[in-house]
C-alpha cells in the first residue's frame, strides 16, 4: 500500500532497501527531511551514509522502499527523468572534488545555470558570487589542474549551490579541507540554506560537523535512528566520550591501596 508523505516534507523516504555485490547497505531506512532543514547523518565508516544519500538523490535506484520528493515519487522514475531531477532540483557535493577538467572554475560553477536555461552573463554574475563567497573569485579563470586541492573543494561547493537547489546532499563535504577552511565552509552552506530555504543533507563520520545541523541520525549497519535535536545528540556524544574516562578513575580508586 502506497502512503503518501507528509506535506511539510521536502524529501521522504520509507523502507529503503539496497544491496551492493550481496552486501546489504540499506536495511529498511524511513527518513523525513522538512524545507530548509539541516540534517546531518553521522555513523562509522561503512555504515551506509553515501549509500543513502545515492539513493535520495536518485544517482541509484533503490532495490524496495518510496522516495518522495515534494509529494512526487522518485521511486518510480527512469534514469532520464532522475539526471534532469538532480540537475535542476537537486546539489552535490562529494568528499573529493569532482570538477570538469576543461573548463575554469567560473565555467564550472556556472555549467549548472547554463544546462537550466539561464543567459550566460546571468549564470557568471551568479557563479562569480559564489565563487566570492567560498573565497576562491581569485580563481576564476583558472582550470582545476592548476588549483590546490582545497580550492577545489571550494568551488564544488559554489556550484552546488549556485543554482538554488531546493536540496543539497553534502556526502564528506569538508574532507579535503583545514580544520578552519572546514568551519568557514560550513557556515556557508548552513547560512545559504537558512537564507534561501535550501534543504541540506550531511553525511559526516566528523561529530564535530554534526553541531551545525537541526537534527541528527545515526547510522550503524544500514540502520538509521530517529532523528534527534543537534543539542540532545552533541549532549549524547559527550557523554559518551566522558564515560570511558569515569570507568578508568573508578578503577584506579578501587586498585588504589587503603590508607591505614
Amino acid at each position: 500500500m502506497t502512503v503518501a508523505p507528509p506535506d511539510n516534507d521536502v524529501l521522504w523516504a520509507r523502507g529503503l532497501v539496497h544491496t551492493i555485490r550481496g552486501t546489504p547497505a540499506l536495511r529498511g531506512v524511513s527518513l523525513g527531511v522538512r524545507e530548509g532543514e539541516v540534517l546531518a547523518v553521522t555513523g562509522p565508516r561503512g555504515c551506509g551514509m553515501s549509500t543513502l544519500l545515492d539513493c535520495l538523490s536518485g544517482v541509484l535506484p533503490a532495490d524496495e522502499g518510496e522516495i518522495w520528493f515534494n509529494s512526487s515519487p522518485v521511486h518510480t522514475l527512469g534514469r532520464t527523468a532522475r539526471e534532469r531531477l538532480r540537475r535542476e532540483r537537486f546539489g552535490h557535493v562529494g568528499p573529493q572534488p569532482r570538477l570538469v577538467p576543461e573548463l575554469t572554475a567560473r565555467e564550472n560553477v556556472a555549467l549548472p545555470l547554463l544546462l537550466a536555461g539561464a543567459a550566460r552573463k546571468d549564470a557568471t554574475v551568479a557563479a562569480m558570487e559564489w565563487l566570492e563567497r567560498l573565497d576562491v573569485a581569485d580563481c576564476a579563470r583558472q582550470r582545476p589542474a592548476a588549483l590546490r586541492q582545497d580550492q577545489r573543494q571550494r568551488i564544488s561547493v559554489a556550484r552546488a549551490l549556485a543554482h538554488q537547489p531546493a536540496v543539497v546532499f553534502a556526502d564528506e563535504p569538508t574532507a579535503p579541507l583545514h580544520r578552519d577552511a572546514r568551519d568557514q565552509v560550513m557556515r556557508i552552506l548552513v547560512t545559504a540554506s537558512r537564507s534561501h530555504r535550501i534543504t541540506l543533507v550531511l553525511a559526516t563520520h566528523d561529530p564535530g560537523l554534526a553541531r551545525y545541523a537541526d537534527r541528527v541520525a545515526t547510522m550503524v549497519d544500514g540502520r538509521l535512528a530517529a532523528p534527534v535535536r543537534a543539542r540532545q545528540a552533541a549532549a549524547a556524544a559527550t557523554a559518551a566520550a566522558e564515560e570511558p574516562s569515569e570507568l578508568l578513575r573508578r578503577d584506579e580508586e578501587q586498585c588504589s591501596p587503603t590508607s591505614v
